[in-house]
């Protein structure tokens, strides 16, 4: 009942929730410190749009680090779906940014979306990263894809493949038709809002619901 007549307040209660959590990965670390490489600043941004909202999302087929080949396509017309570019394993920004979404699996549960994470890194390489950041169970909720070979070649279809060979920290939420709705290739220093993330996933699930 407290749900339905205060969903801001458990909204608030929950992000409070995971802010802890947060600050937690930050003392604790699920990735030792010393397995993190320091990059330093990196530029911004460093790579050439070639997509916007309303174009239809690039098909795609990638490995997965559980052995399974991931299409895109797949989930046509059964989920909306978040692509997370990340540009590297083993280091700072990107050793956070995913975990978060690990504990936010409700987030997008309750947007009927599936989250795909990507990074040019190869497979042996994303299994021990993600095998680090689940911590007390086997992996992640999502699939982690490795577009290793050819070499950024999915990157490279969304625009977000930098001239250093790894990818942009970019996101891109398609709905169930297929068709890119929000993109954010974010400045590559630093992690991108969960908030901002939730609020585009509820319009997206309220259109839909709309549509019904």
């Amino acid at each position: 009942m407290l749900h339905r007549r205060y969903p801001h307040i458990l909204w608030h209660a929950s992000l409070v929730v995971l802010f802890f959590w947060i600050g937690s990965v930050h003392a604790e670390g699920r990735i030792s410190e010393k397995s993190i490489y320091p990059v330093g600043k990196l530029k911004p941004r460093n790579s050439v749009p070639v997509l916007k909202p309303g174009d239809r999302a690039p098909d795609f087929t990638l490995p997965s680090i559980d052995g399974k080949k991931i299409s895109l396509s797949q989930y046509l017309g059964k989920k909306n779906v978040v692509i997370s570019f990340v540009p590297a394993a083993w280091t700072p920004v990107c050793s956070y940014q995913w975990p978060v979404y690990d504990m936010a699996m409700d987030i997008f549960k309750k947007n009927d979306a599936i989250l795909l994470g990507i990074s040019v890194d190869n497979i042996p390489t994303l299994f021990a990263w993600t095998r680090q950041m689940a911590r007390n169970k086997n992996s992640l909720w999502f699939p982690v894809l490795s577009d290793f070979y050819p070499h950024g070649r999915v990157a490279m279809k969304y625009g977000v493949l930098r001239a250093e060979g790894f990818s942009e920290r970019a996101l891109f939420v398609i709905d169930k038709k297929g068709i890119i709705r929000f993109i954010d290739i974010h400045d590559i220093n630093e992690r991108p809002s969960l908030t901002g993330l939730r609020n585009w996933l509820q319009e997206l699930n309220g259109d839909d619901a709309s549509k019904r």
